[in-house]
């Protein structure tokens, strides 16, 4: 029924692996994986695999009758890339407990690999490691720093789609959108390069006579990154790209369901030349998250926090970090509208919404959460992005005729469904989709069909929270005052959209809209020239852009010098 299929695996070493025969073949298979040269072929079922498996010599054997989708097994091309333990000082170490935690393919609803479960007992040598670290680096010449960059740069895309593979099977989006993620996310590192030797200082002449003041930029130390799963290659590259321009190290708390792809980019960093201890990782659970992050945020040698993720955490992290009066940088909840207007392009307005509300199906902080709609056009437009939509590709992000895979973490599956019942209470009409797939014929893992909602009101849920799951919600208005005043009834302020072609209205919307990115005509407001930060309950703090997100990562020093006989 399914394709033959050839998975790189490992041998477990020693004789204590051969003890568990207990155990199934799908089992073992997560610590079975990426090591080159040793793989299985032709066995006729997955019993006799695991007799197989241990052979002396290594022999090449197939799986027959499973997909990898269905295996949960990421092909990929250079085994090497792929680590399973933390990095901590330059070293691959397991939890002091011992204990490892599960990653899931949300795709399958299967465990495929697993991790350290890092507790806060774990975090003082990390972060000791990193203050260590952080003595020698912060004085790196920076056209240095900024070679290291370049050359971890060049790693990552030659390793892009290997990565890519990772990404797909930690967090379901299709292959083709975890490539472009990784397209996008190189941007930083590159960026950043040219940051590095872009810092620069001031000299002033004061009042008082004889005297000049001047200012310097310095690393501010170490850091810590506690970052989401949605975007795991990207939210750790423009953190970190930053931090390591400005002379920072860097310790990244990353989210369970995605430890594996920034493990890879912590080995592509040591064989880039970072010093031990400049780069870390520390992985954990769901369960030991808050204390572990709590203890790395608590640590008196941390001197910044940047956190992405929910505005309800990141209130959680502020407080914390306040007691220590930590630098914190905040990029949270977003719930952000998309306004089109009577005089809009409206298929260019709904390619740019495809793009922006189906990526990684509808798992992004930016991602257009209210679509407001002006009511010339409301039904016309309605029917051009349910046709776009009927479209999509529901599938596992293994296949390639995926174009919409799976949410990551069942959450998101209790989210859709209670948005779209709220709907149907409150008179939306539910004009595609609808319906959770997860265990459904054909449908193991976390899948939701994207959905579609007209007359939708300001007082559904969909209105009030942010989604973070394929269904979106058609508003309908009447006035530019109208359509400005909806899209700001809202605590959060991230990002904001718009589509017109009156010039005068598009300024007036820039002004007016209360958010800290404003699309004009486009859904992609993201790019590494570009400052990213929202305001109001959306965070504060800024990330990429010129000399304002490496800002981020500095403190400033004014020396002020006293001398004879000038002015």
């Amino acid at each position: 029924m399914f394709p033959r299929i050839t998975v790189p695996v490992f041998l477990p070493p020693g004789p204590r692996a051969c003890k568990t025969n207990a155990i199934t073949f799908r089992q073992l298979l997560p610590s079975l994986l990426f090591q080159p040269g040793k793989r299985l072929e032709d066995l006729s079922s997955v019993e006799s695999a695991w007799n197989k498996v241990y052979t002396k010599d290594g022999a090449f054997t197939t799986i027959q009758g499973m997909s990898p989708g269905l295996c949960g097994v990421p092909v990929i091309n250079d085994a090497s890339v792929f680590k399973d333990k933390a990095l901590v000082g330059g070293e691959w170490i397991e939890a002091k407990s011992g204990k490892r935690f599960d990653v899931i393919d949300p795709g399958s609803d299967k465990v495929w690999a697993s991790c350290p479960d890092m507790e806060a007992q774990d975090v003082d040598d990390a972060v000791k490691a990193s203050q260590k670290a952080f003595e020698s680096y912060r004085k790196v010449n920076p056209r240095v720093r900024a070679q290291r960059l370049l050359k971890w740069d060049a790693l990552i895309r030659e390793h892009r789609d290997d990565i890519a593979q990772i990404v797909t099977y930690e967090t379901g989006k299709p292959l083709a959108e975890s490539q472009g993620e990784l397209d996008y996310a190189l941007g930083f590192t590159f960026w950043f390069a040219g940051e590095a030797e872009r810092v620069q200082g001031t000299v002033q002449t004061p009042s008082a006579p004889n005297r000049r003041v001047f200012t310097v930029k310095q690393p501010i130390g170490v850091c810590v990154a506690l970052v989401p799963w949605n975007f795991p290659i990207a939210m750790i590259l423009r953190k970190a790209g930053a931090a390591l321009a400005a002379g920072c190290t860097m310790i990244v708390k990353p989210s369970p369901e995605t430890p594996l792809s920034v493990l890879t980019l912590a080995l592509l960093a040591q064989k880039a030349g970072f010093e031990p201890g400049v780069f870390s990782v520390m992985t954990t659970s769901l369960e030991n998250t808050p204390s572990l992050s709590e203890a790395l945020c608590r640590h008196p040698s941390v001197r910044k926090v940047t956190f992405t993720g929910s505005t309800r955490v990141g209130k959680l992290v502020a407080k914390i970090c306040a007691d220590g009066l930590k630098k914190v940088t905040l990029e949270l909840g977003g719930n952000c509208p998309f306004l089109i207007f009577d005089d809009a392009d409206l298929e260019a307005a709904a390619g740019q919404l495809m793009a922006l509300k189906w990526r990684h199906a509808g798992q992004a902080c930016i991602t257009a959460n209210r679509v407001y709609v002006q009511k010339g056009v409301y039904d016309k437009f309605a029917q051009i992005i349910k046709e776009k939509t009927e479209a999509l590709v529901v599938g596992h992000g293994s296949d390639k005729k995926t174009t919409m895979g799976p949410v990551t973490t069942p959450r998101s599956l209790d989210k859709a469904t209670s948005q779209v019942e709220d709907a149907k209470k409150n008179g939306g009409n539910i004009i595609l989709g609808g319906n959770k797939l997860h265990g459904s014929n054909g449908y193991s893992g976390y899948f939701f069909e994207p959905t579609i909602i007209t007359g939708a009101k300001k007082e559904m849920l969909i209105a009030n929270e942010e989604t973070f799951a394929p269904v979106l919600a058609l508003f309908q208005f009447d006035t530019e005052d109208e359509a400005v005043q909806r899209a700001n009834e809202t605590s959060m302020g991230l990002a904001s959209y718009f589509f017109t072609k009156n010039v005068d209205r598009t300024w007036r919307l820039l002004e007016n809209l209360e958010a800290g990115m404003i699309g004009m005509n486009t859904g992609n407001a993201s790019a590494a020239e570009s400052p990213f930060g929202g305001i109001k309950e959306s965070g504060y703090g800024k990330e990429s852009g010129k000399d304002v997100a490496i800002a981020e990562y500095m403190i400033t020093k004014t020396g002020t010098f006293t001398l004879d006989g000038q002015y």
